[in-house]
């Protein structure tokens, strides 16, 4: 089943992202930057609602064949103002492969958010959380950093909303990045519950460009 950070001046100038959380400062205030992998899908419009209703900000990690299939969807994240990463084309176990098809899932990728959002992107979250040495080398070809998380709901195999929101609030800490899924409809049901508990327990839900603050990712280098 598939699983499923940089600053604002980095990734985002004079985007939507920088300019509607660049007074967030997450040295000082408790922050926590929720993650979604495999998408655009079927119901990430509809999570793209509930983040817009609420006005917090996420980072959506995306599937090249995904991006080419719903491109209009993929513009709409980050003309919201979420964050978006390299997710590969077709969602491979990176470490299994050779060179060149990796290469090749993270250039097409690559090109696929360009075409669809204007955007290059600068981060990447390898599949399955399968990486190495090499894969991150071949990473820094393209410019990118891998962002991998604190911890995971494993949502795509819960596919209940209540466990989902019980898995979020036992793994939310401060600083942390959090793996969900954009495509598993459950994690979009939970969502309006998560995002209000959360914001009842005092965090500031950024994405992970703002989690960051001052530091940078640097292409090549894994974080968190």
């Amino acid at each position: 089943m598939i699983h499923g950070l940089i600053t604002a001046s980095l990734v985002f100038a004079g985007s939507p992202a920088a300019a509607v959380q660049a007074k967030v400062d997450c040295a000082k205030v408790k922050c926590l930057a929720l993650t979604f992998d495999d998408g655009p899908g079927k119901t990430t419009p509809a999570l793209l609602d509930v983040l817009k209703k609420e006005r917090v900000k996420a980072t959506f990690f995306l599937v090249g064949k995904r991006v080419a299939e719903r491109p209009s969807v993929a513009r709409r994240t980050l003309a919201e103002g979420h964050a978006i990463g390299n997710h590969t084309y077709t969602h491979p176990w990176l470490t299994r492969r050779l060179d060149d098809d990796i290469i090749r899932e993270l250039q097409t990728t690559q090109e696929a958010i360009k075409d669809a959002t204007g955007l290059t992107a600068t981060m990447f979250r390898p599949p399955y959380g399968r990486t190495d040495d090499r894969v991150l080398y071949l990473a820094n070809q393209y410019g990118l950093a891998q962002v991998m998380w604190t911890g995971t709901t494993l949502d795509w195999d819960l596919r209940d909303a209540k466990k989902i929101k019980a898995a979020v609030l036992r793994l939310a800490k401060r600083d942390g990045v959090l793996l969900m899924h954009d495509t598993v409809p459950q994690t979009v049901k939970a969502m309006p519950g998560i995002v209000k508990e959360l914001k009842k327990r005092g965090y500031h839900l950024v994405t992970v460009p703002t989690l960051l603050g001052v530091k940078r990712l640097k292409s090549g280098t894994s974080y968190p």
